[in-house]
């Protein structure tokens, strides 16, 4: 069980962050961070996949990710966020937070330490994926 809710967490997160990088990535006007957030787009989904050909030797059905209500929610706090402020170090902010959010999540996940070898495994590739796009974010504020 606590293998299931460990996908599905880190599924739902890596959703997250596609959906954030996609709603903000038109408003980045800088090419560099740009780079970067489509790279972290690619590692996001790459999660994702993998996740989703991993799931059914865990469980039948599919795992957790975004609803529409969480996405509209998504886009419209980004949009409101960045009507007030739309400099590349606000953007950054912004993606740090969230970005944080998912470390958080995923390094509880890892102290709990109740998910098999391959579950720990690719949990600890999320955060420490998660933790290298935060150190490059940070350059930007």
């Amino acid at each position: 069980m606590e293998d299931i809710n460990a996908l599905d967490e880190i599924h739902k997160g890596s959703c997250m962050g596609v959906d954030a990088i996609s709603f903000i990535l038109d408003k980045v006007e800088d090419k560099s961070l740009e780079n970067i957030l489509r790279k972290q787009y690619k590692s996001y989904k790459e999660i994702c996949s993998r996740i989703e050909d991993m799931y059914p030797k865990y469980n039948e059905g599919k795992p957790h990710s975004t609803s529409m209500p969480e996405k509209v929610m998504t886009d419209y706090m980004i949009n409101m966020k960045l009507l007030v402020d739309k400099t590349t170090s606000h953007i950054a902010e912004l993606l740090i937070q969230g970005t944080n959010m998912g470390i958080i999540e995923g390094r509880r996940i890892l102290n709990k330490k109740n998910i098999n070898e391959e579950v720990n495994s690719l949990v600890t590739e999320y955060v420490t994926m998660q933790e290298k796009y935060l150190d490059n974010l940070k350059k930007y504020l």
